[in-house]
């Protein structure tokens, strides 16, 4: 049995689930960006509380390791390496564009030629993004970028793209081609446990002291005002 706790702060919404191989035990969800911080080791607590394990019992720690919040993917990363090291067990990163696309991996079933694109909100009309094959293989690595009217131009003459997060707002005003494709769901830790039983059973584990968020670029902070 492998029992991981799996970390999601990179965004608006923060949320914390405990899973058993890759089903999802227990979830719980945070609104409020600005408390995040203060949230997350209460609810971490309550979380073993309502399931009936105990933190002893956990076999490694997953968590999104951005792009994303800069604030955000701080606190996630520091409370999860901090209960690595308390409980002597592995560290488990994941890029938070590719666990975005994972979640949406069920509506592209209808779709022709399919393609993934995640996109987080960052500032003005920029956004962190990628973009994905159904296998979840990078076809676009991640990167910011400032849209305009011709982004994805060379994926949307090709691909059917489904782009997904806070960042197609913006992108749904400018976009117009008939191969775009829009679906919005909340980012949840839950979309985690897949992919962190994966790298469990395959030893694919974080470095404990040198790994640090991935940030893209050097600063970024979408906190509700």
């Amino acid at each position: 049995m492998a029992l991981i706790l799996n970390i999601d702060t990179s965004s608006e919404i923060a949320s914390i689930c405990l899973s058993k191989e890759e089903n999802v035990l227990q979830l719980s969800l945070n609104n409020d960006q600005k408390d995040h911080a203060s949230w997350l080791h209460g609810s971490i607590e309550k979380l073993f509380d309502e399931s009936g394990f105990e933190m002893k019992e956990l076999q490694a720690i997953a968590v999104t390791i951005g792009p994303g919040s800069y604030t955000g993917l701080r606190v996630g990363l520091a409370a999860a390496k901090g209960l690595c090291y308390a409980l002597s067990i592995p560290l488990i990163t994941e890029n938070t564009l590719r666990i975005m696309a994972s979640s949406v991996l069920d509506q592209i079933t209808s779709l022709s030629q399919p393609v993934i694109c995640p996109m987080i909100d960052a500032r003005r009309m920029e956004v962190f993004t990628a973009i994905y094959s159904p296998d979840l293989l990078e076809l676009m690595a991640p990167e910011s970028i400032i849209l305009n009217e011709n982004s994805f131009e060379n994926f949307l003459r090709k691909y059917s793209v489904l782009y997904t997060g806070s960042g197609i707002i913006k992108w749904k005003q400018l976009c117009y081609s008939s191969n775009a494709f829009f679906v919005q769901l909340p980012p949840l830790a839950a979309y985690l446990a897949v992919s962190a039983y994966k790298k469990f059973t395959d030893r694919s584990f974080a470095d404990l002291m040198y790994t640090e968020p991935f940030y893209l670029k050097g600063f970024y902070t979408h906190e509700k005002k």
